[in-house]
């Protein structure tokens, strides 16, 4: 039986939780996610699991957040004068923005905090400083470096 490589493409169905049980994220009723095996398109905890992995396996993983997203980064923290935001945007505690880089880049911002003056925006990924496990089963090796 053949098991998985770097450089494999693979497809597997998973689940993903926090350590308060909770999920984020599943391919329950989708199609399984495809992926290149170590070609970085996946978060890395997770990618250095599927080497070795046997179609129908399954296993639990649990990625550590400096292999997932990253701890929380204090410096994607910023204020925004309120005047540079258009009236036109709801602003409420907890609602998610986009800002637009110089360079075209979109980039999902979470409001913090707001005053008259200031709204303070969180640049973090959601799932910034997490340690996050998922339950992980092989369901094809695609096709072979």
């Amino acid at each position: 039986m053949s098991e998985v490589k770097s450089g494999d493409t693979v497809r597997i169905h998973y689940k993903g939780s926090l350590n308060d049980g909770s999920v984020f994220d599943s391919s329950e009723g989708r199609d399984p996610l495809e992926f290149t095996v170590g070609g970085g398109q996946i978060i890395p905890g997770l990618d250095k699991a599927m080497p070795g992995m046997s179609v129908g396996e399954e296993k639990t993983v649990v990625v550590p957040c400096d292999e997932a997203y990253g701890p929380v980064n204090p410096e994607a923290l910023h204020d925004i004068p309120r005047a540079q935001i258009p009236d036109s945007v709801p602003l409420t505690e907890g609602c998610h923005l986009q800002m637009q880089t110089s360079t075209g880049q979109m980039v999902p911002l979470k409001v913090v905090s707001l005053s008259d003056e200031v709204v303070k925006v969180d640049a973090n990924h959601p799932l910034a400083g997490e340690d996050l496990t998922f339950e992980i089963s092989l369901v094809e090796i695609a096709q072979s470096a």
